[in-house]
């Protein structure tokens, strides 16, 4: 049927490179994410990314793919039980974006194993990431672009669901794997709101491949976030979030204390007359930099810590979910 041969075209055989600690990405964060986080999220075993819109010039991406790449490429370090995990980089393929091609340069030279889209298709990164043997994961917060990003050639798809800081989705991560799977057969990796190893555990359960986790890596050490964007997420909540397109004309989830810090009014964010703008040649770091994003995940942090802190405790409480689990179907009557 219909069904059937919709599934079949957007099949693939793509799998997530590993090693992987955990089924984890530490998401790619807007003037959040850079060298230290990246090395220190592979190194403590979980996928490192970071958007290239984090580097002011060409030559600013250079130095940090670079000493990415090198930094990976040596012996793990003395005590890791674990092998270092993949790295990736996240790229704005909107058409506003003029510096793609060179960014795309780039990533041709340094061959990061995985490539994430945003805010476009993935159709302008596919030659030259399949041309080295890396996969491509295109970020989509509806079936729309699911569907349009499977018809495209991704390799998978990452999909931001509600509860997702920045720029969010509006779809309970449930429904949206349950329904990605009707068409769609490659790894599917879910964010929004999960800050915890039981959320990873349930993920996978519900039927991704992986977990995309932003909110929970703010706060670590080794984060570009200033250390009063770190302290707000350690002390504030849900309720304190706002999730509005009124700063860059895409709906993102803010820190309403960091709003009202910048001089907007929470409750009344009117949508930018202009026309959205991604070009990573006129960076809006200046214009956001003290209007901070998180997600719902935000309620159960309790302090700023080094990265490997954090994921040895997602990863105890992601073994204890499965030991829960497993416990819970030990009995449970054959059919």
């Amino acid at each position: 049927d219909t069904r059937k041969r919709k599934r079949l075209m957007n099949s693939t055989e793509a799998k997530l490179p590993s090693p992987m600690r955990l089924p984890l990405f530490a998401a790619p964060m807007f003037l959040v994410s850079g060298v230290d986080l990246v090395v220190g999220a592979c190194k403590a075993g979980i996928v490192g990314s970071f958007p290239t819109s984090n580097c002011r010039t060409v030559e600013d991406l250079d130095t940090w793919m670079g000493s990415i790449a090198d930094a990976l490429s040596k012996p793990k370090d003395a005590g890791q039980a674990w092998d270092t995990a993949p790295w990736a980089v996240n790229l704005i393929t909107h058409s506003s974006n003029s510096r793609l091609a060179d960014d795309l340069a780039l990533v041709g030279e340094y061959k990061p194993p995985i490539v994430i889209t945003a805010l476009g298709s993935p159709k302008p990164v596919m030659d030259t990431v399949k041309g080295y043997g890396g996969i491509v994961l295109a970020d989509v917060v509806d079936l729309k672009l699911a569907r349009k990003a499977a018809d495209a050639g991704a390799d998978g798809l990452a999909c931001i669901t509600s509860g997702a800081g920045g720029h969010t989705g509006n779809l309970s991560p449930f429904a949206f794997i349950a329904t990605v799977r009707e068409f769609f057969t490659g790894p599917i990796v879910v964010g929004g709101g999960i800050s915890s190893g039981a959320g990873v555990a349930g993920a996978i359960a519900a039927g991704a491949d992986a977990v995309y986790m932003g909110t929970r890596f703010i706060p670590a050490r080794e984060s570009m976030a200033v250390d009063d964007y770190k302290q707000m997420v350690v002390d504030h909540g849900m309720a304190d979030l706002v999730v509005s397109d009124g700063i860059t004309g895409t709906p993102a989830s803010w820190l309403r204390p960091s709003l009202i810090a910048s001089g907007y009014d929470p409750d009344d964010l009117a949508r930018p007359a202009a026309v959205r703008n991604y070009d990573a040649n006129q960076s809006p770091a200046k214009r956001w930099k003290d209007t901070w994003a998180a997600g719902q995940g935000l309620e159960t942090i309790r302090k700023v810590q080094p990265i490997g802190e954090i994921v040895d405790e997602l990863a105890d409480q992601y073994d204890a979910a499965v030991a829960r689990f497993a416990a819970l179907n030990a009995n449970r009557p054959a059919l």
